[in-house]
């Protein structure tokens, strides 16, 4: 076979080492497409053009690639009208070339190794290059510049090279998003036409909104008191559970309707947090538990509640002051080790910035909100935040929240795919209660006791904004001594829109 002309290696000062590659790896390899073009179907990993070092070999790869894709045949004689006046094929002997890279028929014993190689080598080019360029800006000690963001930018370059990305396959053809469109309506057609998404468990919720999609950032807030840490334990536990019975079923992860579920608890410690989703699933009051006020068959059915939470694929991080640099990277390593789903925070407020303006919070909490939409874009997840809401809802006679109502910044109702808000009417009324001994206010206690009785144990999640559908209020049963939701059985509408 002749030495292939290459492309001097680029090497840093006083540095006289090559970038890591195999040449003849690449020509094996590509001998071994040619000989048999159903190699490519059984391939370890998945090869673009840009993975091969030499540039002509990833040109033969891409040609090769095409050919085959509409069902021709790639071989050194189809292939030869593509490179008659390609320079680097000259430099090699010209088109007869391709004859020789199919001379031994070696590669077709290796063609797996040799393709795992290749992308591995580019792989460490990769990170090479994210080195270099780190050495570069750390070795830059003028004023503009910003340690912390270049340790962000570092770990975002990392994270890509550990993906398998890097600089590759970052933009997608019309063919490509198409296709992962009709994915997602496929999903939703398996499952009866209405969740497309993560499932979170409640059928009225995912009626409405068709569940929780990918790269979606969605913002769940509420005055204190209303539920929204609730709803969200709840939510993770029922998109868990079903990931882990899809799994037991044989389902493949590209239609499993649940997820693995990171949980950033910024407010509560794990322990609380668990003993929230035990009162939850054994239906024993969480007060009682934490006092110990339980009976023995309370206290079994906890147990097996505990057991069969034990492999519930649920991470709880309940790291105190994150930054959402620091949350970012705790996210992508929860991925690149777990495989997570579906990421939810609690709460947004208590995050931290990462810029040094410390004292503009407003500017903070949109640098926050930025984030976590770009982690769910970066991670192609699901993200899920827990918001504060202002006081002015307490102002209000009607305390249903509005978007106005967004603590501290518009920028969060900017950045959101989705803002929905929990409310529970029963909690204000029960502060208004008239005193029934008083006879001058008998009237005003039997119309209060008759609204009670109608919004007792009822919670509406009201939809305020969603990019992929409409808005509306969905209503929901709410179990406040287990802080469970779920699905609110009775004649009426489960949600409605707004005209």
């Amino acid at each position: 076979m002749p030495e292939l002309a290459l492309i001097p290696t680029p090497t840093t000062a006083g540095d006289e080492r090559q970038l890591p590659r195999n040449i003849e790896a690449e020509a094996a390899f590509l001998g071994a497409i040619l000989i048999d073009n159903r190699v490519v179907e059984d391939l370890p990993v998945a090869l673009t053009p840009d993975h091969f070092f030499e540039p002509l070999h990833g040109r033969i790869f891409q040609q090769a690639m095409a050919l085959i894709e509409r069902n021709s045949i790639a071989t050194p004689v189809t292939l030869k009208p593509y490179f008659e006046v390609d320079e680097a094929m000259k430099a090699v002997g010209g088109p007869g070339y391709l004859a020789q890279l199919t001379g031994s028929g070696a590669g077709l014993i290796g063609a797996r190794d040799f393709a795992r190689q290749i992308f591995d080598l580019a792989l460490l080019r990769e990170l090479v290059g994210v080195g270099r360029v780190l050495v570069d800006n750390a070795l830059d000690t003028s004023e503009r510049v910003d340690p912390q963001a270049q340790i962000e930018e570092a770990e975002t370059a990392l994270y890509r090279v550990a993906g398998g990305e890097a600089e590759m396959g970052t933009v997608k053809s019309f063919s490509q998003a198409s296709k992962m469109a009709l994915d997602g309506a496929e999903r939703a057609l398996n499952s009866g036409g209405h969740l497309s998404g993560v499932t979170t468990g409640l059928s009225s919720m995912n009626a409405k909104i068709g569940g929780m999609h990918n790269s979606d950032l969605m913002i769940l807030a509420g005055r204190p008191g209303m539920g929204k840490t609730s709803l969200a334990t709840n939510i993770a536990y029922n998109a868990a559970e079903r990931y882990r019975r899809d799994e037991a079923d044989g389902i493949p992860p590209e239609k499993n309707m649940g997820a693995k579920v990171a949980f950033f608890s910024l407010e509560m410690s794990a322990d609380q947090l668990a003993t929230r989703v035990l009162a939850e699933q054994s239906e024993v009051s969480g007060e009682a538990l934490r006092m110990g006020k339980i009976s023995k068959e309370q206290f079994q059915k906890l147990s097996r509640a505990a057991q069969q939470l034990q492999t519930l694929p649920l991470f709880i991080d309940d790291t105190p002051g994150l930054t959402i640099a620091g949350l970012r990277t705790r996210a992508r390593r929860l991925q690149r080790r777990h495989g997570i789903g579906l990421i939810i925070v609690d709460y947004l407020q208590l995050l931290q910035g990462t810029s040094k303006g410390g004292d503009n919070r407003v500017q903070e909490i949109s640098e926050i909100s930025r984030g976590l939409k770009t982690l769910a874009k970066e991670l192609h997840v699901p993200v899920m935040a827990l918001s504060q809401l202002s006081r002015a809802v307490e102002q209000r006679e009607d305390k249903r929240p509005l978007l106005s109502d967004l603590r501290e910044s518009g920028s969060i109702e900017q950045d959101a795919d989705m803002v929905m808000f929990v409310f529970r009417e029963d909690y204000y009324l029960a502060a208004q209660e008239p005193d029934q001994n008083d006879t001058k206010l008998q009237q005003a206690y039997m119309d209060w006791h008759e609204k009670m009785e109608r919004v007792h144990g009822t919670a509406e999640l009201i939809v305020a904004k969603q990019r992929h559908g409409s808005t509306g209020r969905i209503r929901l049963r709410f179990e406040s001594h287990i802080t469970k939701f779920s699905d609110l059985a009775d004649n009426g509408m489960a949600y409605e829109d707004y005209e």
